[in-house]
């Protein structure tokens, strides 16, 4: 067989596995496959089958190139490099995050691996546009944020950053940039929200990049929105 009949019947055998998701995304409440929860099972099949894996990186890409051990054939998958900006990490660890992330997504790609659409999970859901805001998020008492509407110039005062683990201060800002965005009823409220709250923005990115990243990915959409209804 060539390498890319290996490769497919690799992808059939895995198929017929019973995986369990691991990883768990807060914001967007979906579950993803955690490397450890497929990488056993794919080295197994790929011993069986006569393929080997190997991962390298260089400064501007990752590599996953997938051996034939019988004739070096290879099928190569590639993906760009990103970097991570994890607080309280030094350099090192940083790129340790951001090596991590970029092999799981190799090996997902080269197997074809079903993953819950983060995109879709983050921009499908189209805000309500209403001339009040919504209640108020249901969180705890001294961690509930305040949102001034439009006639108070679309401020966010959510609490400060704790110290530790920021899931939760994460999860809030998240909450509280959706309740503004449900009421906004144009491109331009869209706007403001987010130039008003812009520190805050910044905060969350310093913190964890991929939130931020979703964060955006939700004013995007609103902002879509209203631009397509015009």
């Amino acid at each position: 067989m060539t390498v890319y009949a290996k490769l497919q019947q690799a992808r059939i055998k895995l198929q017929g596995r019973k995986l369990t998701k691991s990883g768990k995304n807060k914001f967007a409440g979906y579950e993803y496959f955690e490397l450890g929860d497929f990488l056993p099972a794919v080295q197994e099949i790929c011993n069986e089958l006569g393929l080997c894996g190997v991962v390298t990186y260089t400064e501007t890409a990752a590599f996953l190139n997938i051996y034939d051990t019988t004739n070096s054939e290879c099928v190569v998958f590639s993906s760009p490099m990103s970097s991570a900006e994890l607080k309280g990490c030094h350099p090192v660890q940083n790129l340790g995050a951001v090596q991590t992330y970029l092999r799981r997504y190799l090996w997902t790609n080269a197997f074809e691996i079903v993953e819950h659409d983060a995109l879709d999970a983050t921009t499908a859901v189209e805000p309500k546009a209403m001339p009040k805001p919504a209640p108020k998020p249901e969180v705890k008492e001294e961690a509930k944020p305040r949102i001034v509407g439009a006639e108070g110039g679309w401020q966010i005062n959510a609490p400060a950053e704790p110290e530790g683990d920021p899931t939760e201060w994460l999860a809030l800002v998240h909450k509280a940039a959706g309740i503004a965005l449900q009421a906004a009823t144009s491109s331009d409220d869209v706007m403001a929200i987010y130039k008003k709250n812009k520190s805050l923005f910044e905060a969350v990115k310093n913190t964890d990049a991929v939130s931020h990243k979703e964060l955006m990915g939700v004013f995007t959409a609103a902002k879509n929105k209203f631009q397509e209804a015009a």
